[in-house]
């Protein structure tokens, strides 16, 4: 059996030393997995994710992710290209003046020249069904079309596996629709945090509890 794409074993982090948010935490997502993660408001889900990526380094505890142990901030560049988080505000994620600028600041950063960039912002809009947004600023988008935007951000880099907070926050009825049945569909392996049941049903192959500090199945 391969080895999981991320696992985490006997995590504690807490933005407090006396007050752990995470405490003795174990999590694995393997490929082709979508794990829901359920868990009370203020457990520390999104904490969860930050862990995985680096965001949050944890005060005890081990992080192996794609094949090596994470440790130090340098350990996690590679992680961030590989998992994609995308966060709950998408104002969080998009910082460029354009569009195609946003979608496009993931593979320049990894190395890919501007008309590869190029060429998978156009991919991933097309496979989204953005186009028409390409040359839009960003700041007056919608909310929905930020959201989708995140997400195309995402995409662009072809991480293997996705980590999407709350991913149909906020969003109309019809965007929140779309914007499943593209999640539905797509490949990567995911962690997935809503309070949108119809999100966990149909993502899930896995369902976890994070109460207390710890993750139970």
């Amino acid at each position: 059996m391969s080895a999981p794409l991320i696992r985490l074993s006997a995590i504690r982090f807490g933005y407090q030393p006396d007050q752990p948010v995470l405490d003795n935490a174990d999590f694995s997502l393997a490929a082709g997995e979508r794990v829901a993660v359920d868990g009370p408001n203020g457990a520390g889900k999104t904490t969860l994710l930050h862990v995985m990526v680096g965001l949050a380094l944890p005060q005890a505890g081990r992080i192996e992710a794609f094949g090596c142990e994470r440790r130090r901030e340098a350990d996690f560049r590679e992680v961030r290209l590989k998992a994609g988080l995308l966060f709950q505000d998408p104002d969080d994620q998009l910082f460029c003046p354009t569009v195609a600028e946003d979608i496009a600041f993931g593979p320049l950063n990894m190395g890919a020249s501007k008309a590869e960039a190029a060429q998978a912002v156009g991919e991933t809009l097309t496979m989204l069904g953005l186009s028409e947004l390409r040359h839009r600023v960003t700041h007056t988008l919608s909310g929905g079309q930020r959201r989708m935007v995140s997400l195309a951000a995402v995409l662009a880099m072809r991480p293997q596996a996705l980590l999407l907070d709350e991913p149909t926050n906020a969003l109309d009825e019809p965007t929140r629709a779309r914007l499943l049945d593209i999640l539905a569909g797509l490949p990567q392996a995911m962690v997935v945090i809503s309070h949108d049941r119809e999100v966990v049903d149909r993502l899930a192959t896995r369902r976890v509890r994070l109460e207390n500090g710890t993750i139970r199945d």
